[in-house]
C-alpha cells in the first residue's frame, strides 16, 4: 500500500492488503465504489469519516450512487424510532439490488448495531446483509470487512465488544475542508431514563489531551476554519484520565493554538457545567460564544423522572451566569415534549422557560421510547395526538422567540465564516453564534471570514450584505 497504515491498525495490515486486492478482482470498475450512509448526531459522522479513512486506505472510492457501489455500509442512529424506521426502509429498497447484483456487500454498522433486538430484527428480516459491526469494532473494520467479502460466513458480526479501547490514529476521510469534528472522549455515565446511548456506546472514556490539542493543531495547519470538539457530554471530560484535565483547561489550551479558526463544542450537560467553562469561553480568542446546553424539560418533577440531576432554577442560575460574562451569547437547546407522566401544565412550564432565556434555536422531539431504558416502561396516559398538539405550541413559541431574536440583529456587522455557494446563488454564511446569514458575494469567498451587516431578519435566518 502507498499510504502508511496507523499504528493502530498494526495487526490489521495483512486485511488491508488482501481486503484491495480482493476488490480489485470483484470490483465492476477500477476503484471499488463504497457508500457509507450515516445517520445521527456529529459523532455518529466523525465515525463515518473514520470508516471512509479505512475504506480509502484499501482502495475504495466514494459515491452516492447505489446502483454503482460494490460496498453499501449504513451507519446507524439508535436515539429516536424515527432514524431506525428509516434507516431499515431504506435498507429494505436494497433488496432488489443486491438480488440483481449478488457480489454487492450491505453492510450495518453504529449504535442499532448494539441493540439486541435490532440485531434479531436485521437476521430473521434482512439476510441479504452481510456484516454487522458495533460501536467498539472501528478498529477491527479491516478483518471483519475482508471476512465478509470473503464469504465463508453467511453473516460477520461482531457486537458487544467493549475493551475499553480508544483507537487513536485511525485515518481520517473528511468530504469538506472548511468545518471539522474532534471527538475528545466517547460514551456516558449519565443514564438518563430516556437515553440509550450508555447502553450502545458505553461508559465514559476521554482521549489524552496531548492527541486531542494534536489533531486540533493538524486541522489548523490545514486550513480548516471551523472546528468542533465532540463528546455525549464534553463538561465531563477528564474524570478518569491518570491525570484529570477539566473541559474547560483542554478547551483554554484548543484555544491558545495559534492560527484562524473557531472553536465550537457540544453536547453540554447542565450538572456540569461550571463558571470556569463559562469564563473560558468569554476570555477566548477563538471559541464560538454559542452553548448548546440541553435542558430538556422547564419542570423539576419531570427532570427529577429523566434522571437529568439539575433543576429548572440551577439551569436558569448557568444561563444567567453565561449571559452575565457574554452578553452576545447564543443559546441553543434539546427540549423533549410528552415525557411519560408529563402533564399540560408541566408542559406550560417548559414554554415559560423557553422565552425566559430567549434561545436562538431548538432541537424539538416528541418522546420516543427506547427499548431497555426505564422510561420505556413508565406509564404514558397522554395520548400521541395531544402530544403532537403541544409540539406545534413548542414550535410557534420558539419562532415567535427566534424571530424577535433575530430582529434586534439588524443592523449589527458580524464577523461570519463563508460555508458554501447556495442553491439561490447567494452565499451561506455562519456566525460564530451558528446563525445562518445569506449575503450576496463572489464564490471565492468560500472558506473564508468575512465581516457582513445585517439588513434583514427572517425569522431564524438572517440576510446581509458584505461589509
Amino acid at each position: 500500500m502507498t499510504q502508511q497504515i496507523p499504528q493502530v491498525l498494526r495487526g490489521q495490515e495483512k486485511y488491508i492488503e488482501l481486503t484491495a486486492q480482493l476488490m480489485s478482482q470483484r470490483a465492476a470498475s477500477f476503484p471499488p465504489k463504497a457508500l457509507v450512509r450515516t445517520y445521527g448526531c456529529q459523532q455518529n459522522v466523525a465515525d463515518g469519516e473514520k470508516i471512509k479513512g479505512m475504506l480509502r486506505l484499501m482502495g475504495f472510492a466514494f459515491t452516492q450512487n447505489e446502483e454503482e457501489a460494490d460496498f453499501i455500509l449504513f451507519n446507524t442512529c439508535a436515539v429516536r424510532e424515527h432514524a431506525e424506521d428509516r434507516m431499515f426502509g431504506n435498507l429494505g429498497a436494497l433488496k432488489n439490488i443486491k438480488r440483481r447484483r449478488p457480489s454487492l456487500l450491505i453492510g450495518l454498522c453504529g449504535c442499532m448495531m448494539e441493540e439486541d433486538n435490532v440485531a434479531r430484527r436485521v437476521r430473521e428480516s434482512f439476510p441479504f446483509v452481510g456484516l454487522v459491526f458495533g460501536t467498539h469494532s472501528l478498529h477491527h473494520f479491516p478483518q471483519l470487512l475482508y471476512e465478509a467479502l470473503l464469504g465463508d460466513k453467511k453473516h460477520v458480526v461482531e457486537r458487544g465488544v467493549d475493551d475499553m479501547t480508544l483507537p487513536e490514529g485511525l485515518p481520517v476521510y473528511r468530504e469538506g475542508s472548511i468545518k471539522a469534528f474532534v471527538p475528545i472522549m466517547y460514551g456516558c455515565d449519565n443514564f438518563c431514563s430516556y437515553c440509550v446511548v450508555p447502553y450502545v456506546r458505553g461508559r465514559e472514556r476521554s482521549r489524552q489531551p496531548q492527541h486531542v490539542i494534536g489533531e486540533v493543531r493538524q486541522l489548523v495547519q490545514e486550513g480548516y476554519r471551523d472546528i468542533t470538539l465532540l463528546g455525549q457530554n464534553v463538561n465531563s471530560y477528564g474524570k478518569g484520565l491518570d491525570q484529570p484535565v477539566s473541559f474547560a483547561r483542554l478547551l483554554q489550551q484548543a484555544d491558545e493554538l495559534p492560527g484562524d479558526y473557531w472553536l465550537r463544542f457540544m453536547t453540554s450537560h447542565p450538572k456540569d457545567a461550571t463558571k470556569e467553562l463559562i469564563d473560558v469561553m468569554a476570555q477566548g480568542e477563538h471559541i464560538c460564544r454559542h452553548l448548546h446546553l440541553p435542558f430538556q424539560s422547564g419542570s423539576n418533577r419531570v427532570l427529577r423522572e429523566m434522571n437529568r440531576r439539575y433543576t429548572r432554577e440551577r439551569y436558569l442560575e448557568i444561563v444567567a451566569y453565561a449571559k452575565e460574562k457574554m452578553p452576545d451569547i447564543s443559546l441553543t437547546s434539546d427540549v423533549i415534549v410528552g415525557f411519560p407522566g408529563e402533564t399540560y401544565e408541566e408542559f406550560q412550564q417548559t414554554l415559560s422557560l423557553i422565552r425566559e432565556v430567549g434561545f436562538t434555536s431548538l432541537y424539538t422531539f416528541i418522546f420516543s421510547p427506547r427499548p431497555g431504558t426505564p422510561a420505556a416502561s413508565m406509564e404514558d396516559p397522554v395520548p400521541a395526538a395531544e402530544k403532537s398538539r403541544w409540539f406545534t405550541e413548542l414550535l410557534a413559541v420558539q419562532e415567535e422567540v427566534a424571530a424577535k431574536r433575530c430582529a434586534g440583529m439588524v443592523g449589527d456587522t458580524l464577523r461570519v465564516l463563508v460555508e458554501e455557494v447556495a442553491k439561490n446563488g447567494t452565499l451561506s454564511c455562519r456566525t460564530g453564534g451558528n446563525i445562518v446569514v445569506e449575503v450576496d458575494g463572489p464564490a471565492s469567498l468560500v472558506g473564508s471570514f468575512a465581516q457582513v451587516r445585517v439588513t434583514e431578519a427572517k425569522n431564524w435566518i438572517l440576510k446581509g450584505t458584505l461589509a
